[in-house]
């Protein structure tokens, strides 16, 4: 039976990968539980599963759990707080399998503490490959750890590359729904509305990632991503507008042959898959192929989606600009969610602050949360130049 830490439990991959243990009681059990500032799933969460370690925020919060945990009559269950917490969560010694899916660079010490400590991890957090991916590759490779993805599209090409030698790839397609502004015409962008924005096609996530879906910046950092999971430039990493979002992504050979990987749009299954590898065991997340419907696949439109090509730009210089086109992102989609600045001066930003950026490669992740800090300086600074307000949070 495989030992699971997750970390971010509170959130949508978090209460998946639960829904998940819960399946498949004589395969997973619950170790250990980072969440953040959502006490009473937390609460929930810990009185269902009694973790050995449950980690959340503040001390403050630690404390509150710990008493109503102590007033539930409920005992055994070691109550950390703090990015120390989160680590402590990653690296317990029983654990087998991490899953990351804090969000942001939030999670990035502990996943890294994680694979230093031979875990094997469950990505589904993109930003840690995005900024530390040449560490924790590295770390990985030195330390013989897995790191499986979770995120759809990668978790597709993973099970698509199953089928033939890495060096017979010639390259992947990532697909994307084109998001809400697929065939919007570009006249009208300036008045796009956060509400607007919010409504996705296809899934329903979280509020930044919809929002990175609209500028299509989450699949620049899927791109990065990719380059650092399956070794590959830039150039052998496609994107393609695919808006049925049936195909999650496919890998062409040398010998022209393109294979596709088609499933529901629910995150279980790549969770499942991820958990359970190299197994594939039985489950109901089946997908009907009489619903198959037609599929449709376009070139994406780099006039319209510009964080495109930001993240592009960024992939082939590597290190302190896929830092810096995270953190900009965060910086000002938090902007745009706070109706601060427009739709488009989410790539304006990004590209500000990405020509601001010395070239260079991190060593540690202390180096690249130093970078991190010093994007989201610039990302700030750049709309406060233009007369915009800004958050001063992380």
């Amino acid at each position: 039976m495989k030992q699971i830490a997750i970390l971010g439990s509170t959130g949508s991959i978090g209460t998946s990968t639960l829904d998940i243990i819960e399946k498949y009681p004589e395969r997973f059990a619950v170790a250990s539980l980072a969440a953040g500032r959502n006490l009473d799933a937390v609460f929930e969460q810990s009185v269902r599963w009694r973790p050995r370690l449950v980690s959340v925020a503040t001390e403050e919060l630690a404390q509150k759990l710990a008493m109503r945990l102590k007033n539930a009559g409920i005992s055994g269950i070691e109550v950390v707080y703090g990015p120390a917490g989160t680590v402590r969560v990653a690296t317990l010694p029983e654990v087998d399998f991490v899953v990351s899916a804090i969000v942001g660079v939030a999670g990035l010490e502990a996943t890294y503490a994680a694979v230093e400590a031979g875990k094997t991890i469950g990505l589904a957090n993109k930003e840690a490959l995005v900024a530390a991916g040449e560490i924790l590759i590295a770390a990985a490779r030195k330390k013989n750890v897995s790191l499986l993805p979770i995120d759809s599209e990668h978790n597709a090409v993973h099970q698509c590359m199953r089928a033939g030698e890495k060096s017979e790839v010639r390259r992947i397609w990532l697909t994307a729904s084109g998001g809400p502004f697929r065939a919007l015409p570009l006249d009208r962008f300036d008045s796009i509305t956060v509400e607007q924005a919010l409504k996705h096609p296809t899934w329903v996530m979280g509020r930044r990632i919809t929002i990175d879906s609209a500028t299509m910046l989450n699949k620049g950092l899927e791109i990065i991503e990719a380059c650092r999971l399956f070794d590959l430039p830039p150039s052998a990493v496609k994107v393609t507008i695919h808006p049925q979002s049936t195909v999650h992504s496919l890998v062409e050979y040398v010998d022209g042959s393109i294979l596709a990987q088609i499933s529901v749009t629910d995150m279980r299954l790549p969770i499942l898959y991820a958990m359970s590898h190299p197994e594939r065991v039985e489950s109901a997340l089946t997908f009907d192929m009489a619903s198959l419907g037609q599929l449709c696949f376009e070139p994406p439109d780099f006039a319209r989606f510009p964080c495109l090509r930001l993240a592009y730009e960024a992939a082939e210089k590597g290190g302190a600009h896929c830092i810096a086109l995270n953190a900009a992102d965060e910086v000002a989609v938090d902007a745009f969610l706070n109706k601060t600045i427009p739709f488009l001066g989410i790539a304006r930003t990004i590209e500000e602050v990405l020509q601001a950026t010395p070239e260079a490669h991190p060593a540690t992740i202390q180096d690249v949360l130093a970078s991190d800090r010093k994007a989201r300086e610039l990302a700030r600074e750049a709309l406060i130049r233009v007369g915009y307000a800004v958050s001063d949070a992380r």
